[in-house]
């Protein structure tokens, strides 16, 4: 961290009666979600310091690095109303050009000099007499902040799956979301386990260079065309000289994205038009019909995150790409062997088996008023209060946390909801007041939230990674965005009660 800047952080919140190594918010996590609060908090005038693991911003996009990582979402809402300095070079950016956007907003807003890297918490704990939060890392380093926010996000965990035998596998074997690109794949028998976002952009990428691949597929996925195709020059130049043309794309998708959240409420016309899309998009692609039956899903759309893909269909119609669908029943030294016994030889396993999405937080601890970790607090399930707040965690907030996922639609919109209503609620805090969520208001809305839930296509029990091993769903927000930027649109006071 720079000397001069973090002297001024100090100086700031020392005036405020906190002592010199303090700050009036700590914030955990440098990706977008960190990144939006900082930005947001730092223009509002409070002191800020973030504290990142990795070793630079970007969270997810700087880590996923596989063949082919891009956006699912055009960059015209994959982006912050409050920044749109970056002028993509095609609707769909891909893994360097996002991060690229990170460094650009951390740069703009001198988020660089308030960031401490290299740095994983490992607990927080509040404390009661002196109103502050302790944070302390791994490397024993201890920080103190006034308020705190966690923007650790939900997709930074890699999930492997347990299967036996892979101890025993003799090649090299990784997780998509930690690639290993000094493994040669070239004319190699390659293995990939999981068809989900990941691998529906990465298997198109393997299939070329790979001597065979051979892809296990637990359940298939309804797959959308992306057309992505480079932005001219001129519509480059258009865009730049033009802002209010980039708002006009952003409203049309952002629009795009609230229409389609109507296919997790079950059969209707929307689900009819996607399944009949996807069906036209497999034919079209795909001329084997029995390749094609074992490509169609078999439950309704939306139960698993509809995808958008344009070459994946058409990886299989490669001589050296192979699809089974039997299940696997253990890994040997040198093979996959499916349920039917008939065995797979492979040189190089890659796990695309997605994150664990919904062990949040994980496994940092945070304890609040009562002595209770979050984690004790959460049982069964993690629930918040907007997806924000919990009752005994006083000026604890969460950013992209329970119930804020998204079945469509863009994860920036929702972040910049609950940045800016972060920077409501530390407005108050600054004035002396000390903010706790009422238990009463925090149930009443997780009662709500999993009555919606149940209804939904999510709790059909389609193995979706939205919910847990009990079919509760603590990930996905049940409505459309615009309730959700409603909601949070304006700090109610009356929502909280001060602690103590």
């Amino acid at each position: 961290m720079d000397k001069q800047t973090n002297n001024a952080d100090q100086q700031a919140s020392s005036e405020a009666g906190l002592g010199e190594n303090s700050t009036d918010l700590l914030i955990i996590g440098a990706g977008f979600s960190g990144l939006a609060m900082a930005a947001l908090a730092k223009d509002a005038g409070f002191s800020i310091r973030m504290l990142e693991k990795g070793s630079d911003v970007g969270g997810v996009w700087r880590e996923n690095t596989y063949p082919g990582a891009a956006c699912d979402v055009p960059w015209y809402l994959y982006s912050f109303s409050f920044f749109r300095e970056s002028i993509f070079s095609r609707p769909y950016p891909q893994q360097p050009e996002i991060l690229q956007y990170q460094q650009d907003l951390a740069r703009h807003y001198d988020l660089y000099s308030h960031t401490e890297f290299g740095v994983e918490v490992e607990r927080a704990q509040w404390h009661e007499d002196e109103r502050y939060w302790e944070v302390v890392t791994k490397a024993g380093e201890r920080y103190v902040a006034k308020s705190l926010v966690s923007a650790v996000g939900v997709l930074s965990r890699p999930a492997w799956p347990n299967i036996p035998g892979m101890e025993t596998f003799s090649g090299e074997m990784f997780h998509s979301a930690q690639w290993r690109h000094d493994v040669l794949l070239a004319g190699k028998r390659i293995g990939v386990v999981g068809t989900g976002a990941s691998a529906v952009q990465f298997v198109p990428e393997v299939a070329k260079e790979a001597g065979e691949l051979t892809v296990f597929q637990r359940s298939p996925q309804y797959i959308l065309p992306r057309l992505d195709s480079p932005h001219s020059g001129l519509k480059r130049k258009l865009f730049k000289r033009y802002p209010a043309l980039v708002e006009v794309y952003r409203q049309a998708w952002w629009r795009y994205g609230e229409w389609l959240t109507n296919t997790f409420k079950g059969k209707n016309l929307v689900s009819t038009v996607i399944r009949g899309w996807c069906a036209l998009k497999r034919y079209m692609a795909i001329r084997d019909p029995e390749l094609r039956k074992k490509l169609t899903p078999d439950y309704a759309p939306g139960c698993k995150r509809i995808l958008f893909a344009d070459d994946y269909y058409k990886a299989f119609g490669r001589d050296n790409v192979h699809l089974h669908t039997d299940g696997i029943d253990h890994i040997e030294e040198d093979a996959v062997v499916d349920t039917k016994g008939q065995k797979h030889p492979v040189d190089v396993l890659i796990m695309g088996t997605g994150f664990k999405a919904t062990e949040f937080l994980a496994p940092m601890t945070v304890t609040g008023r009562s002595g209770q970790s979050l984690h004790e607090h959460w049982q069964p399930i993690a629930r918040a209060y907007l997806g924000m707040t919990v009752p005994n965690f006083p000026n604890f907030f969460m950013m992209y946390g329970p119930n804020t996922n998204l079945g469509s639609n863009s994860i920036t919109f929702m972040i910049e909801c609950q940045a800016n209503y972060i920077v409501q609620a530390l407005q108050r805090i600054r004035e002396g007041e000390e903010l706790e969520v009422r238990e009463e208001v925090y149930r009443s809305y997780n009662e709500e939230m999993q009555g919606r839930l149940s209804r939904l296509v999510w709790a059909q029990g389609c193995g979706t990674w939205y919910t847990t091993g009990d079919g509760l769903n603590p990930t996905n927000w049940p409505g459309k965005t615009r309730e959700y930027w409603n909601r949070t649109a304006s700090f109610q006071r009356e929502d909280y009660h001060p602690a103590g």
